[in-house]
């Protein structure tokens, strides 16, 4: 099981140089992988009164894609989107980022999709909020061909190329891409899609009913449940010992991958975060992974 982080977008502020030292820290601390949520934009609650969303205008995000083109400069760590909004971007531009930045790291990007819940965000890039579960879907055969092929004409119902490829090609072909899933239906998605995916319970029997169901997808489609990757998070709380129970049930749920979440810790800079993953990865023992 390979051990890695969640970059703490809402926390690590915009100063470059904090960025730099998470992410070259987190490499020295034997981490494998660093994970980052997307929001493009965030809604602003004086203008959308009773907002309830979990984020809003106050809260920060870096960019992923230009993020991992930073990053993939400064360490060897595998770069992880978990999860980018597929369906609110332009999907032969998203393909042309991933695969500069799996070019540029060397073949260390997984691009993890999802659908997002956001309609202001949505709304703000021009796509369309309802339609967004049956998109990912096309997205996703879109984006394998684009990575894999020179010239790609392709006809769908939401995306049309005619005759038209990118170049440079990525390093992996296809990037693997991996899905974000809480609900039947995205379960199956993955399921018949995905790499691999990315459940948002905790070990338990909500995990077990969840991945019974990606399994059966993916052998409804004739694909084999057992190489489908399963990245669990992992909450640091202060308590390295319920940390290292928490990874242990994952690991025996199954999981490929786990990440360390920092977030909401109440750790207020980089350098507490980053002697909170100190005691993690004496903890977990990454390096092992």
């Amino acid at each position: 099981m390979r051990i890695g982080v969640v970059f703490p977008q809402t926390e690590i502020g915009a100063d470059v140089g904090a960025v730099r030292a998470y992410g070259q820290g987190v490499e020295e601390l034997g981490f494998r992988h660093v994970m980052a949520y997307d929001h493009v934009v965030g809604a602003d609650p004086a203008i959308h009164q009773g907002w309830q969303g979990v984020y809003d205008v106050r809260t920060t995000f870096h960019e992923p894609m230009v993020l991992f083109g930073y990053l993939a400069a400064l360490t060897s760590l595998e770069l992880v989107t978990a999860i980018i909004i597929l369906p609110q971007r332009q999907t032969a531009l998203v393909a042309k980022q991933a695969a500069e930045v799996d070019l540029l790291s060397a073949g260390r990007l997984r691009l993890g999709v999802g659908l997002g819940w956001n309609q202001v965000e949505y709304e703000a890039l021009g796509q369309e909020f309802t339609t967004r579960g049956k998109r990912v879907e096309e997205q996703v055969e879109l984006l394998r061909q684009l990575w894999t092929e020179r010239s790609v004409t392709f006809d769908g119902t939401y995306d049309r190329v005619t005759g038209a490829g990118l170049a440079p090609l990525p390093v992996q072909r296809p990037i693997p891409i991996w899905f974000g899933a809480q609900s039947p239906a995205a379960y199956r998605r993955a399921g018949r899609l995905a790499d691999g995916w990315f459940p948002q319970m905790s070990p338990g029997p909500k995990l077990d009913e969840a991945k019974a169901m990606v399994d059966e997808a993916a052998v409804l489609a004739g694909r084999d449940p057992s190489t489908l990757g399963m990245e669990g998070r992992v909450n640091w709380t202060g308590n390295a010992e319920e940390l290292n129970d928490l990874a242990r049930r994952w690991r025996e749920s199954g999981a490929t991958h786990i990440a360390v979440n920092t977030m909401k810790a109440g750790l207020r800079s980089v350098d507490e975060h980053l002697s909170a993953l100190e005691t993690a990865a004496e903890t977990l023992e990454p390096r092992k992974g």
